[in-house]
C-alpha cells in the first residue's frame, strides 16, 4: 500500500516538473532546479512561479477532486460507470456557476452556486430514481444520464441568452479550461481536507461496497454514510467545476483503472485516486498546451478523447 502511494506520489511530482518545463518556452532541467532553489533568471521565475505553477496546481487539484468524487460514487452505486459527469453532478454545478457568472457575481458566490447546483442535481437524481420504491444502481445511473441531458439543455438556453461579449469565456470554461482558474489553492485545500476526512470511513466504505444489507448487518450506519458520500461528492464536484469548468471522464477513468491494478480496498483507492487523478489532468493539460502551440486546447477535449472510448469499453463489459 505504502509503496503504491509512494510510486504515485513520485509520478505526480514528475508530471508537475514536466508541466513546468514544457510550453511555448521550454525550460531546461537545470534552469528549473535553479528556480526551485530560489535562484535563476527573472524571466524563468516569472514564467514558472507566476504562470505555470498556479495552472499546474489547479490542474492537479481539479483532477484529484474529480477522481475522488468518482471513486466515492462508484462505491455508493457499486457500478464502475458512475462518476460526477455521468450522474449529472457536473451539469448541475455548471448550471449554478453559469447563473452566477451571468449575473456578474463574485468568485465566492459562483462557488456557492456551483455547490448548490451539484446538491440539487444529487437530490433530483436520487429522488427521481427512488420513486415509490427503492432505487437500484442501474436505475440511478439511467436517471443520472437523463438529468445530465436536462442540465445540458439548460446550459444551451443560458448560452443563447448570454451577451455576446461573455460567450467566449463561458464556452471555454464549459469545455474545461484550467487557464481560467483564478487560484489553485481552494481546489488543493479541499482535496487535502476531503482525503483526510474520508480516510477514517474507508473501512465502512469497503463494507458498503458489498451492499447496503450486508453493511447494515455488520453494524454500519448505512443511511448517514450514504448521505455523507452524497454531500462530499457534491462538494468535490462543485469545487472542481468552479476551478476549471466542466471536465468529464476523469472520475470515471481513474478509479476504475486503479481498482484493476490495486484491488478494491478504499484505504488505498481513495488517496491513490487523488494522486492519479491529479497526475492525469496535469498531463492532459500539458498536452493541451503543447499539442498545437502557441494555440491552446481546452483540457476537457483531451479528457473526453480519453474518456469516451473507455466509457464505451466499460459499458460493453457491463452488459
Amino acid at each position: 500500500m505504502i509503496r503504491s502511494l509512494l510510486s504515485l506520489g513520485v509520478l505526480a511530482l514528475a508530471s508537475m516538473a514536466l508541466a513546468l518545463a514544457l510550453g511555448s518556452v521550454t525550460v531546461s532541467p537545470g534552469d528549473l532546479w535553479q528556480v526551485i532553489q530560489g535562484e535563476g533568471s527573472t524571466l524563468h521565475r516569472t514564467l514558472l512561479l507566476d504562470l505555470r505553477l498556479p495552472r499546474t496546481l489547479a490542474a492537479f487539484g481539479t483532477g484529484g477532486l474529480l477522481a475522488v468524487a468518482g471513486a466515492l460514487m462508484q462505491v455508493l452505486l457499486r457500478n464502475p460507470l458512475a462518476d460526477p459527469y455521468v450522474l449529472g453532478l457536473s451539469g448541475g454545478a455548471a448550471v449554478g456557476a453559469l447563473l452566477a457568472m451571468l449575473m456578474g457575481m463574485g468568485t465566492l458566490i459562483i462557488s456557492g452556486s456551483a455547490f448548490a447546483g451539484a446538491m440539487l442535481a444529487t437530490v433530483l437524481v436520487f429522488g427521481l430514481a427512488h420513486g415509490t420504491g427503492s432505487w437500484t444502481p442501474s436505475r440511478l445511473l439511467l436517471t443520472g444520464v437523463v438529468v445530465a441531458a436536462g442540465w445540458g439543455a439548460m446550459i444551451t438556453l443560458m448560452l443563447a441568452i448570454t451577451p455576446s461579449y461573455k460567450l467566449p469565456g463561458m464556452l471555454y470554461w464549459l469545455m474545461g479550461d484550467v487557464s481560467y482558474a483564478r487560484s489553485p489553492w481552494p481546489a488543493v485545500l479541499v482535496l487535502a481536507v476531503a482525503v483526510v476526512l474520508i480516510m477514517p470511513l474507508a473501512r465502512n466504505l469497503n463494507v458498503l461496497a458489498r451492499g447496503p444489507m450486508q453493511a447494515a448487518a455488520l453494524g454500519v450506519s448505512v443511511r448517514p454514510l450514504e448521505w455523507t458520500i452524497y454531500v462530499l461528492a457534491s462538494l468535490l464536484t462543485a469545487t472542481a467545476v468552479t476551478t476549471a469548468g466542466s471536465i468529464g471522464f476523469v472520475g470515471l477513468i481513474v478509479p476504475h483503472m486503479l481498482r484493476l491494478i490495486l484491488g478494491n480496498d478504499q484505504r488505498i483507492i481513495l488517496p491513490a485516486s487523488a494522486l492519479a487523478g491529479g497526475t492525469l489532468l496535469v498531463l492532459a493539460d500539458t498536452l493541451a498546451r503543447t499539442m498545437i502551440a502557441p494555440e491552446q486546447l481546452p483540457v476537457g477535449v483531451i479528457t473526453a478523447l480519453l474518456g469516451v472510448p473507455t466509457f464505451l469499453y466499460l459499458l460493453h463489459r457491463s452488459r
